[in-house]
């Protein structure tokens, strides 16, 4: 039976902490893997985060500014372990973006995997992720339970979350990544609550498999996945 809450979720990958869960290919050969315990751990910190320095938490509305990719799914489910409100275009309290303008409530968010801060100007007041998330604590405290009814989306309530859940069958399938942010979360965490794990594919990562007669082939067969 699929988990019915994000706690649940999360709670469910670190029952096998070692698998591998979230297996990101980016441009220029970026390969990044995540095992079910090191996305819990991600998850935690993001969590605490914005609970300490944004009072994240339901009636609160973050706006996810990123593409499609492995560190927007950890802010997504960050969020969503607070109760906050996830909106992926629009107004909201707290902006979390890769391209961070002037605000009372900022987070700027470096992409690459090996970033240890944003390479770029911060506007003033801004959080800089890179450096500030990995200083908060790998467990998350007291938090409310979350009210089936508050939205974890514009017009998508908690209860029916789950209901993107579903399909998962334990299966590690390869994706492409593609450019629609709510897409990608959808499939992702679906696969995710349904015991699997995926390999997500940028768009430009994936135009460089296609152009190369047999390198997605072997791709899928090195990571043991099917083309979702």
């Amino acid at each position: 039976m699929p988990p019915t809450t994000i706690a649940a979720l999360l709670s469910q990958l670190t029952r096998d902490p070692g698998r591998p869960r979230i297996t990101w290919y980016g441009a220029d050969f970026e390969r990044v893997e995540l095992s079910g315990a090191v996305l819990d751990n991600w998850v935690s910190k993001t969590t605490n985060l914005l609970v300490e320095e944004f009072d994240a938490a339901p009636g609160v509305r973050v706006l996810v500014d990123l593409p499609p990719h492995w560190r927007t799914l950890v802010w997504t489910l960050a969020v969503w372990r607070t109760g906050a409100t996830v909106v992926l275009s629009g107004e909201a309290d707290v902006v979390v973006t890769s391209r961070p303008t002037p605000g009372p409530a900022v987070v700027a968010v470096a992409l690459p995997a090996l970033a240890r801060r944003f390479d770029g100007d911060l506007p003033r007041g801004a959080v800089d992720a890179a450096s500030a998330v990995m200083t908060y604590a790998d467990v998350v405290g007291y938090l409310p339970p979350t009210d089936p009814s508050s939205p974890a989306l514009p017009g998508v309530p908690y209860s029916d979350l789950a209901a993107w859940w579903s399909a998962g069958d334990g299966t590690r399938v390869a994706l492409d990544a593609g450019d629609d942010t709510g897409a990608f979360l959808r499939r992702v965490v679906g696969a995710l609550a349904g015991d699997g794990s995926v390999v997500a594919i940028s768009s430009a990562r994936r135009a460089e498999l296609d152009a190369n007669d047999g390198a997605l082939g072997r791709l899928l067969e090195t990571e043991r996945a099917v083309e979702a």
